[in-house]
Parts: structure tokens; C-alpha cells; sequence
């Protein structure tokens, strides 16, 4: 009875958000033309967040996209190297297959239509905007979405056979939600 009073009470006391009031990030995907194709809107839930890409101008066919570690897409003509490695604060190999993975940043395939078209959502249990779960998307050197140009394996290593970074965003704050500030003693 004590236990089920304890965890009545915890669920009481959790702070209650509509839908309209979680946190909420977006990313304007630049191709290596720098040219924009299309954004992602990232929504942090209780327990996961929920990443919704809209894409026009890749290349048709199956797709990797991942999480990486730094907010930064500016090398475009350099194949958007500066975003770094997957999001990965706990150093777990790469895969959504793999026994000792997955890292924060690994999301599954999506795909192109031949009209250059692609639509497509993601939850991710391993990775929050504000660092309530899982590692922390808008730390102090952010984090980017990166499109592969082929498909992801989910097993081997380093980047399951993905091949070259064809597309990259920033992910940023929404206007209607910024980044809590951390409280100073």
C-alpha cells in the first residue's frame, strides 16, 4: 500500500504540459550546394522526442539519418565534417542492431521517392532537447540532423555503411521555447 501511495503521489507531483508546451526544436537542412531542401521539427515528449523531417532534392532511394554531436553544418562544400561524430556521450557502438549499441544519435532509414520527395517521423527514447532523458541535443555546442546517401545497417562500424553526408541542419530552438538556463546556486 506505502508503495503504491509513493508512486500516486510522484505522479501527481509531475509537472502536467499540453502538447503545445514541450519543448520544441527545428533544423533547416542545407544540401552541399548550401542550398535549403527542407526542415525538421524536433518535439520532446515525457519520454522521447519526436523528430518530423520534410525533404525535397536528395537523391531517390533509402536514406541514414543521425543525430551528431555539433550543431554545425557550415563546411556544406567539405561534406558537413564539423558536426563531428554521432551523439554519443556514454561511447556506445554505432547500430540500432548492435549488442553494445545503440549511440544517441542513431535513428532509422527513410526513403525518397523518385520525385525527389521525402516525409518521414522519428522517436528517439536515447536523446532530449534539454537533457531530461537520454543525451542532451542543445548543449553548448548543439547538435545537427545529418542525411546520409545511402541506407544504414545498424550494425557496423563506425557509421553502418551510410557512405558520404549529403545533408545537414542545425538543430535550434523553437521561438516558442528556449533553452531553460541552468539555475545558479
Amino acid at each position: 500500500m506505502l508503495r503504491t501511495t509513493v508512486a500516486l503521489f510522484a505522479l501527481i507531483s509531475l509537472p502536467v504540459l499540453a502538447a503545445d508546451e514541450w519543448p520544441r526544436a527545428h533544423a533547416d537542412i542545407v544540401d552541399r550546394d548550401g542550398e535549403t531542401i527542407g526542415q525538421a521539427e524536433l518535439i520532446q515528449a515525457a519520454a522521447g522526442t519526436l523528430i518530423r523531417l520534410t525533404l525535397e532534392g536528395l537523391p531517390p532511394g533509402p536514406k541514414a539519418i543521425h543525430i551528431h554531436a555539433v550543431g554545425s553544418c557550415d563546411d556544406h562544400c567539405d561534406g558537413f565534417m564539423e558536426s563531428g561524430g554521432h551523439l554519443n556521450p556514454d561511447g556506445r557502438e554505432h547500430g540500432l542492431l548492435n549488442p553494445d549499441g545503440p549511440d544517441a544519435g542513431d535513428l532509422p532509414n527513410f526513403f525518397v521517392h523518385d520525385s525527389g520527395l521525402a516525409w518521414a517521423e522519428f522517436y528517439t527514447t536515447a536523446a532530449s532537447l534539454d537533457g531530461s532523458f537520454g543525451a542532451t541535443i542543445l548543449d553548448d555546442d548543439g547538435a545537427a540532423l545529418v542525411i546520409h546517401e545511402n541506407p544504414d545497417d545498424h550494425f557496423s562500424q563506425p557509421i553502418g555503411g551510410a557512405g558520404a553526408r549529403i545533408a545537414c541542419g542545425v538543430i535550434r530552438p523553437s521561438d516558442a521555447w528556449e533553452l531553460p538556463k541552468p539555475n545558479n546556486p
